[in-house]
């Protein structure tokens, strides 16, 4: 009886220890979802493509992290500050800055996105924080003795066209555009604008203001009277963020509203673009 009471009580025994290997009774915790893994690593990491000023470009005379300035660096640190994290910033191509949101691979981009439909299918968008003073903020940037070519969609039967692969202004090119010599795609925007400068294409689809921005710096460009028609529910500049996240997302639209209150994203839109004209910055 007493080897038969000591068996049995040495099988509850290797049972017990058994369901608290097995239980989790002593090991932490996955976190719950990307905000709290954010807060639990004391990171955060933001994706972007450092050459769309004054969104985004690089101060050669500066080093590290220290060398990416503008409106969207500025609002990734204000994100990590409001989260009591550090920022790393990973610069990337455009089109591997929306792949790496979409296959939640970093935390978020901000590379100065704009709203498509088939970037709200794969990740989740922020609200704007960031508005033109017009509407439809999308043209074509052409040579200065050109600027009056483009009045109206027909008017680039004859002309090489080109944009950045995967911007917004690819989709609006292929819906809006009824006929074009050719249309070119280039990795980034600056690629187009120098095409344009240097006589390889006709006319550069883009953001107005980037644009702009890029012909007072270097002169000889002119941003043609042709605007594509933009839906207004859709305007601003918005953040990008893994496909799900709600939380993230809205403590990054919490971020949004903070800012755009005290009116801080037009000022640093002002202050990143005087910054980058003073530095030449396309």
């Amino acid at each position: 009886m007493k080897r038969l009471t000591a068996i049995i009580l040495a099988m509850v025994l290797v049972f017990s220890l058994a369901a608290c290997s097995s239980g989790g009774g002593g090991g932490e915790s996955e976190p719950a979802n990307r905000l709290e893994a954010i807060k639990a690593r004391g990171y955060i990491e933001m994706a972007t493509e450092p050459y769309f000023a004054p969104y985004e470009f690089i101060d050669s005379s500066k080093d590290g992290d220290e060398q990416y300035q503008g409106l969207d660096i500025e609002l990734g640190k204000y994100i990590a500050e409001r989260l009591g994290v550090e920022l790393k910033i990973v610069p990337l191509e455009f089109t591997a800055v929306l792949a790496s949101i979409t296959e939640g691979k970093y935390d978020f981009a901000a590379s100065a996105l704009a709203y498509s439909p088939e970037r709200a299918e794969n990740m989740n968008l922020s609200k704007g924080y960031r508005f033109s003073d017009e509407v439809a903020s999308y043209g074509f940037l052409v040579r200065e003795e050109d600027k009056d070519s483009i009045q109206k969609a027909e008017d680039t039967a004859d002309m090489v066209l080109v944009t950045q692969s995967g911007s917004v202004q690819e989709g609006f090119v292929n819906d809006q555009i009824p006929k074009y010599k050719e249309f070119k795609l280039v990795l980034s925007m600056t690629d187009g604008f120098l095409m344009v400068s240097e006589g390889k294409a006709d006319a550069c689809a883009c953001d107005v203001s980037n644009g702009q921005l890029y012909a007072d710096a270097n002169g000889g460009l002119a941003i043609a009277p042709f605007r594509f028609t933009v839906d207004e529910s859709t305007q601003g500049t918005r953040v990008g963020i893994p496909k799900g996240e709600d939380e993230l997302t809205e403590f990054i639209n919490q971020c949004i509203d903070e800012l755009r209150a005290e009116g801080t994203i037009d000022k640093w839109y002002e202050e990143y673009s005087d910054y980058a004209r003073k530095l030449g910055v396309d």
